[in-house]
């Protein structure tokens, strides 16, 4: 089952992407080749840049530039695999998924081999009963009508984990870190939420393009990720330099007086305070303090 998923896995991410993917916003690849690791042997380090301006809340479109994105860097030593996220716009700006294929129905514990996750940090994911975004929705994506032709499965049911052979589990760990005053705890939140949402639709995808993908070798899909990564990037690139290309909009300007001398102070009727009399300003207004809640 882990071996089959390898393809799915990867043809999912190549639609899902090229889905994604216009009006200037979306995932184009820098790099995509092969890697190896002493400990987890040969894989595969992609990087990429994923512009979403226009996905961000108001608050974080704020301090952002109109062509943003976030840099996604991943290693594949499947059935273990270790993706980042970083922003050099946002240089303290962090996340980490390290994720670990297992053939179960998510009753496996510690399998990262380390510290255990505490178990209110622990969320799962069903992809038959979890709600997801409405505008995520598709009638085709969802496993409660889901029937595959090539395989026979579906629908998916009530208790489908606990029922359904053969059965593997993706398990997560995610942490991320926002070390900007103000902002910090806010858009940690809103990290961890999309991230949920992301992986929900993209496995529930992965079941239900099944038929798109079963039967593929790696080859013929590294070939279909070769195609949808051309694509992408071509018409991403061709949004953004059309965007770039466009007339700026005329500046504003607005026309202001200072008047910083004393006698002309008095004129207006402003008191004037001598700066050496002035009280000192708190030591805890000259630097932001940072916190740093990056999970142990």
């Amino acid at each position: 089952m882990i071996v089959g998923y390898k393809i799915g896995q990867l043809y999912m991410i190549s639609k899902h992407s090229s889905e994604q993917s216009g009006g200037g916003e979306g995932v184009e690849v820098v790099r995509n080749e092969p890697c190896t690791d002493p400990k987890h042997g040969a894989g595969q380090m992609t990087e990429k840049r994923i512009y979403l301006n226009s996905k961000l809340p108001t608050w974080i479109r704020k301090f952002v530039p109109m062509v943003f994105y976030i840099t996604e860097t991943a290693w594949n030593f499947y059935p273990y695999t270790i993706t980042e996220y970083t922003c050099s716009f946002l240089p303290r700006f962090h996340v980490r998924i390290e994720t670990s294929f297992k053939n179960d129905n998510g009753c496996s514990e510690n399998v990262f081999g380390d510290d255990l996750t505490p178990k209110d940090s622990v969320c799962f994911l069903d992809i038959l009963s979890d709600p997801i975004p409405d505008k995520h929705y598709k009638k085709a994506e969802d496993l409660s009508n889901w029937v595959s032709q090539k395989t026979g499965r579906g629908p998916l049911v009530e208790g489908w984990r606990d029922t359904t052979k053969p059965i593997m589990c993706s398990y997560k760990r995610v942490s991320c870190s926002f070390e900007v005053y103000g902002f910090q705890g806010r858009t940690e939140d809103f990290i961890h939420r999309n991230i949920r949402d992301i992986l929900l639709v993209g496995h529930r995808q992965a079941v239900a393009w099944i038929d798109e993908w079963h039967g593929m070798t790696i080859e013929q899909v590294r070939e279909y990720e070769k195609k949808q990564q051309e694509e992408t990037n071509s018409k991403l690139n061709s949004d953004i330099t059309c965007t770039d290309s466009a007339p700026p909009k005329r500046p504003s300007y607005t026309r202001s007086i200072s008047v910083t001398d004393e006698s002309s102070l008095k004129k207006m009727g402003v008191n004037t305070v001598d700066i050496a009399d002035s009280p000192p300003c708190p030591s805890s207004l000259k630097s932001p303090l940072r916190l740093n809640s990056t999970p142990e």
